[in-house]
């Protein structure tokens, strides 16, 4: 690279890659660090490991024009970012460790006057945790880095925009920390950026997504209740939402991606006890996959006795949402999955449009299934499936809405 960099950016993934490429877009030297030799060889060719628009146009000029270099090491900076990713031990436990590899790997590197930021989601409480392992392998730096917190929120699909213009919550361990926070991000970022602390900031993260959770499930449930009920949900939603303070969600087959399905587990690990609308919501939306799977098993079961024959179903959409390929968290995957766990001799289409292959399951191009298909189960709302012409004779299982739209169109 030349000059030394000023930023040394700790995960080149989904954020981290991004954030990288947009710092270096401003003339800022990053050092991008990974612990995958092969995601650091694409990156300094030039190239790309992720999928997300104008990404690759960005991470090529930087490592053209010298700004981005990736090393499986970090190297002297004066700016640290830790986006590493925050899996679960198990279902309901955050493991930060992580983080606090990462940070151990900079410890050595830190001198008076540094930046450090964590931007992984983490459990309320984890920047003072790396503070105290940090001033507890180098006391004589006590008091004398800088030291926040400051969460992503961005939409995969989006990413290169919304880094720049969404709004940020910038938190530091102290006044001093915030501020210094502040001045690195506005050297990229043209949304406001608030201050808080560590704490709070880290809590917003959790809180946001937690909340959308809720939202969602509760759109869910009412799915549950009118199906009982012999009400069309879609329907009923609509003429609600004519209120002029009321705003439900459509439901779906569950709740799926790497931050709504994940992150509300954060607090509900911590604080038990407090969070009994956080924890129900999750249950409601883990178990709207499992209903959608019993569904559909239903449905083969009332076809094969009507008509004397195993029938043949297409499960339409794998990814966590409409129109991209991620499938991360995926509700539809796992109906998917459970649905052909218990497949007992019926023929399947397995359909999604936005990726070409899947190392587990032999796709169908969306037209074919449809045709082919007795039952079709729309899983996710791909714009693909709304032009598709079923016939008459087809049962058609809604769990996204997507003919509904036609229903209410019409009406």
């Amino acid at each position: 690279m030349g000059k030394s960099p000023e930023v040394v950016m700790l995960g080149l993934g989904y954020i981290g890659l991004p954030t990288a490429a947009l710092i270096a877009k401003n003339g800022i030297r990053v050092h991008g660090v990974d612990i995958n030799p092969q995601v650091v060889d694409t990156i300094n060719a030039g190239k790309i490991h992720i999928v997300e628009p104008e990404l690759d146009e960005a991470v090529e000029t930087a490592v053209k024009e010298g700004f981005l270099v990736a090393g499986i090491s970090p190297v002297d900076a004066n700016n640290y970012l830790i986006v590493v990713p925050t899996p679960f031990k198990d279902k309901n436990e955050p493991d930060i460790s992580f983080v606090q590899a990462a940070t151990e790997a900079i410890v050595p590197l830190l001198k008076e006057g540094d930046l450090y930021i964590i931007e992984s989601t983490s459990p309320i409480g984890t920047t003072e945790k790396m503070m105290d392992l940090i001033y507890g392998i180098r006391p004589e730096l006590k008091g004398k880095l800088h030291i926040a917190y400051c969460p992503e929120r961005v939409l995969p699909g989006n990413v290169m925009f919304e880094l720049v213009n969404n709004d940020r919550v910038i938190g530091g361990v102290d006044e001093k920390s915030t501020n210094k926070a502040i001045e690195f991000y506005k050297r990229f970022i043209k949304g406001e950026l608030h201050k808080t602390n560590a704490r709070t900031a880290e809590m917003c993260k959790l809180v946001e997504n937690s909340s959308r959770d809720v939202q969602i499930a509760f759109a869910n449930e009412l799915s549950l209740i009118c199906d009982k009920a012999d009400i069309n949900v879609w329907e009923l939603i609509e003429l609600a939402n004519k209120h002029p303070r009321v705003n439900i969600l459509q439901p779906g087959c569950g709740v799926g991606g790497h931050c709504i399905a994940v992150d509300p587990y954060f607090i509900v690990s911590d604080y038990p006890m407090e969070s009994q609308l956080i924890g129900k919501a999750r249950e409601i939306n883990n178990y709207k996959s499992f209903w959608c799977a019993e569904k559909i098993k239903t449905a083969g079961l009332e076809f094969q006795l009507t008509n004397g024959r195993k029938p043949r179903i297409a499960l339409m959409g794998l990814a966590f949402k409409p129109n991209i390929d991620d499938l991360r968290e995926s509700p539809a995957k796992y109906i998917v999955q459970k649905v052909l766990q218990n497949a007992n001799d019926e023929e399947y289409y397995i359909v999604e449009p936005n990726i070409k292959t899947h190392k587990v399951f032999k796709l169908t191009n969306q037209k074919e299934a449809a045709k082919n298909a007795d039952i079709i189960a729309f899983l996710v709302g791909h714009k693909e499936f709304k032009t598709l012409e079923l016939s008459a004779d087809k049962m058609v299982l809604d769990f996204c809405g997507i003919r509904n739209e036609q229903f209410l169109k019409e009406k």
